[in-house]
This record gives structure tokens, sequence and C-alpha cells, in this order.
């Protein structure tokens, strides 16, 4: 009752923080523009901890690896306490394997995440085109989409491109983002 209990703790609290430092770093990476509610919430949310570990953590190939860092640090200690919750011995404490478990899931997140993006930014074009979040929306699937908007053409006026990166994330996250993840924890 106990372990079930913090098991959904972690899951509500860290897992989501994690991935919104992800969410953050594609943000910046993408040049997304934060002058949006989205963007100032997850500013807000983690300035705190972003702008502290910047000090000691450069830039590196113009990307934020502060962030980086810090969700792949968060994700770590998400996946110990995990497994620690589901009493996993911790005999050779198993270094490798959390981390690569860690860089597989901070893979799936990303992926999971511009899913969501995906469908945020579908449905806000129906319901809101111009709310405030579509410039942000769109900076993190137009690099992903235009590719696909080239090679497809819209039938009608819908434009199928979203469906088919859809679909393809859909099969990413089965077949090699799953055989990955299959075989890093077997490395535990």
């Amino acid at each position: 009752m106990m372990a079930e209990a913090v098991s959904f703790l972690i899951d509500a609290l860290i897992q989501p923080f994690a991935a919104v430092l992800l969410f953050r770093f594609h943000a910046v990476w993408l040049n997304a523009p934060m002058r949006n509610p989205i963007g100032e919430f997850i500013m807000a949310l983690t300035d705190f901890i972003v702008l502290r570990a910047r000090r000691f953590v450069p830039s590196a190939w113009g990307y934020d690896s502060a962030t980086l860092l810090l969700a792949f640090a968060v994700e770590f200690v998400y996946l110990t306490i995990l497994l620690w919750v589901q009493g996993y011995p911790f005999e050779g404490f198993p270094l490798f394997g959390l981390l690569a478990w860690t860089a597989v899931k901070l893979l799936k997140l990303s992926l999971y995440l511009l899913i969501v993006s995906l469908i945020a930014e579908a449905v806000l074009s129906w319901v809101n085109p111009h709310t405030p979040a579509a410039p942000l929306l769109g900076a993190i699937n137009r690099p992903f989409l235009q590719p696909l908007r080239r090679a497809i053409p819209p039938v009608g006026r819908v434009d199928l491109s979203v469906l088919v990166l859809f679909l393809i994330l859909q099969l990413i996250l089965i077949v090699p983002v799953g055989g990955l993840e299959h075989a890093v924890t077997r490395l535990l």
C-alpha cells in the first residue's frame, strides 16, 4: 500500500518535472518563442534550478546543456526511486544500466512531447487558431512537419502531414525505442 502511494507521488511529481525540463530544452533548441502563457509557465517553473545550473554547466554546441543535464538527472532519480519502490535488490548498483535506461526514457519522453504538441496544435487550429500558444507549438512542430509537407500535398484543405508524422512517431516508439528499452532494462 505504501509502495503504491510513493509510486503515485513520484509519477505525479518527479516524472512531469523531467518532462517540463525536457520541453524547455527542446523549445530553446528549436528557437520557439516563449512569450506566451505556456512558455512563461515553463520558464517560471524551471528557472529556479536551470539558472543555477547554467553557472556550472556551459552550453555546448549551441545547446542548453544545463537544462538537458537537469532533465537527465531528474529522470535518473525518478528511475532509481521507482526501482527502489518496486523492491529492486541494488546489490551491485547498476549504474551503467540506469544511465542507459535514463537516456532511452528521455528519448521516449521527447517523442511523447512531440506527439502531445502535434495534437495540441491540431486541436487549437480548429478551436482557436490565433491562441498565444500557437507560435510556440508551430515552432516545435514545424521542423518535423516541413519535410512531410513538401512530400505530401494537402487533400482538399486538409493537411495530412500531421497524421503521417503521428503514425511515424508511433512506429518509432514501438519498434526501435521499444527494442532499445527492452535491451537496456536487461542491463539492470
